[in-house]
């Protein structure tokens, strides 16, 4: 909730700043336009340069808001990509691991249990692992460490979704940012140029101010979109592999552990 507050802070924000932008150069454009009159040579006509033109005439700032804003385009897509590959159910709680380790705790197994947590890393099997090294603790350190080991794996899988909720974030600010630079260097050419080219030096400022704040919102709105999506896959995830957590340890609630002559431990059920 306290990232989705941000960015529609920001988001404000940013509107309020486009809307004082076009206000105010817009007056002026209309005014620079009228002056230049029919005596002037009329200027290159700003609907010919392309975008491409746009971003390499932005000046050393705006390239570099520019790369910024490309860089957190391919890395919200590639956070985006990842966390649909790797966030599932199936990755997270492999069918596979969950049937070899409840068989191998209904016949009383509990090393041969480990030995499959061992044999497939992962949440699950962490979680798992945890708890069954501290077996001969007793219930309630088992409980603990499952506890503590489900804490851990949460914040593993749940920082790989904030990345994308930074990129969410950061996208509209960079669009903010080539706003204000681009109002900077339209009112900086209106006292460098005159007549009809000081019309289109301010029309490709402008070009440049809004497409900055376009493709922030371009790339904020799909990431936060896809975040808030994932973000609840996940806390499903997460409820889901506790709850499979606590059924598959609940045959250790009566369970002791004992000795032998050769000094390897087991456990069995009180009756």
């Amino acid at each position: 909730m306290k990232g989705m507050s941000r960015v529609s802070s920001i988001t404000a924000t940013l509107f309020a700043t486009v809307c004082v932008f076009i206000a105010t150069t817009g007056s002026i454009f209309a005014q620079e336009a009228a002056d230049a009159g029919a005596g002037d040579a009329p200027a290159a006509n700003p609907g010919d340069v392309s975008f491409f033109q746009i971003v390499a005439t932005s000046g050393g700032i705006g390239i570099l808001i520019w790369c910024m804003i490309f860089a957190t385009s391919a890395a919200a897509l590639g956070l985006i990509i990842d966390a649909f590959i790797t966030i599932r159910s199936a990755k997270i709680m492999p069918p596979e691991l969950i049937n070899s380790v409840r068989m191998s705790l209904d016949d009383g197994d509990l090393g041969g249990a480990l030995e499959v947590c061992e044999a497939t890393p992962g949440p699950l099997a962490n979680i798992l692992s945890a708890g069954f090294n501290n077996v001969s603790e007793g219930f309630d350190v088992i409980m603990d460490s499952i506890a503590t080991a489900a804490e851990i794996e949460s914040e593993k899988l749940m920082q790989r979704v904030n990345y994308l909720n930074l990129c969410g974030s950061i996208a509209p600010m960079l669009g903010l940012m080539g706003t204000v630079t681009g109002m900077v260097d339209a009112f900086a050419k209106l006292g460098t140029t005159t007549g009809a080219a000081k019309a289109t030096a301010l029309a490709l400022s402008i070009s440049q101010a809004l497409y900055t704040t376009a493709f922030g919102l371009l790339i904020s709105v799909p990431a936060i979109l896809a975040f808030t999506f994932v973000r609840n896959n996940a806390s499903r995830i997460i409820l889901d592999m506790e709850s499979l957590t606590l059924d598959l340890v609940k045959v250790l609630r009566g369970a002791e552990v004992v000795d032998d002559e050769d000094e390897e431990e087991e456990y069995e059920e009180y009756e």
